[in-house]
Order: structure tokens, then C-alpha cells, then sequence
């Protein structure tokens, strides 16, 4: 099997162009997965002095969670100036369209997995979020 250098190079230059860690392409009988790892070394002096542990702030989130389905971008608005889908307070109900996660120029509606309160609003307008990540919570 002869592997196309070309396809890996482009697939490469995405990882960079999109700030993505991994990418898999499939193609027929062929699967590429490229990947890389973002690793910091900070080069500063070791020391012998006693050093606290860092402590490690998690989110704990009360109340119900809409999470994003894809990854892409999330807008808070049908378009640029429209009436946002939701706002802190507002009452909403299972199926209402909380968000759009943008993929691929395709626009996404998100929709409320319960019947809630948005508490909440976990990402910025025009914010890139992740599968699964939290993008609103409900009381």
C-alpha cells in the first residue's frame, strides 16, 4: 500500500490552521489519524524548597446541563443583532432551541433536554466548544 505524503501534510497543516489536536480521514479501505501533542517544558532552575501542591479548581455545576452535541462554534443568536435564544432567568422548555453550534457551515440548533430556568450561559457568543461540553444550565 503506497501511503499519499501529500494527504498527510495537508491533514497536518489543519491540526495547525484549525488548532486541533487530532484528525482522522477516511477514505475507502484507508484510514489516516494524525495527531500531536501540545507539551510546554518550562525551562526554569530546579529547586530544593519545600513547594505547595497546586491547587486544581473544578467547576461543579448544580441544576441541569445542556451540553453542545458537536463540536463547532456556538452562537447565542439566529444571526448578528437578532434576539438572543436564551437568557439568564428565562423560562424554557424540553426541545426549545438554546443555542446553534456552527460545524462545517452548517448551523446546528441545540436543542433543551428538560424543562428549566436557564441559570447559566457556560460559553460566549461565537466561543468554539467541544462535544459534550456544558452550554447551559438549568434550575
Amino acid at each position: 500500500m503506497k501511503i499519499d505524503k501529500k494527504i498527510i501534510k495537508e491533514l497536518s497543516d489543519y491540526l495547525d490552521e484549525f488548532n486541533l489536536t487530532e484528525l482522522e480521514y477516511t477514505e475507502k479501505d484507508t484510514k489516516i489519524k494524525v495527531s500531536k501533542n501540545n507539551i510546554s517544558i518550562n525551562n526554569q532552575p530546579v529547586s530544593n524548597k519545600n513547594t505547595s501542591t497546586p491547587i486544581v479548581e473544578t467547576k461543579t455545576f448544580s441544576g441541569t446541563q445542556v451540553t453542545s452535541p458537536i463540536i463547532g462554534t456556538a452562537y447565542h443568536a439566529p444571526e448578528p443583532g437578532a434576539k438572543k435564544f436564551v437568557e439568564i432567568g428565562k423560562k424554557i422548555k424540553k426541545g426549545d432551541t438554546v443555542m446553534i453550534v456552527e460545524a462545517m457551515k452548517t448551523m446546528n440548533h441545540v436543542p433543551s433536554t428538560a424543562d428549566g430556568v436557564v441559570k447559566e450561559i457556560c460559553v460566549e457568543d461565537g466561543q468554539p466548544v467541544e462535544f459534550g461540553q456544558t452550554i447551559i444550565i438549568l434550575e
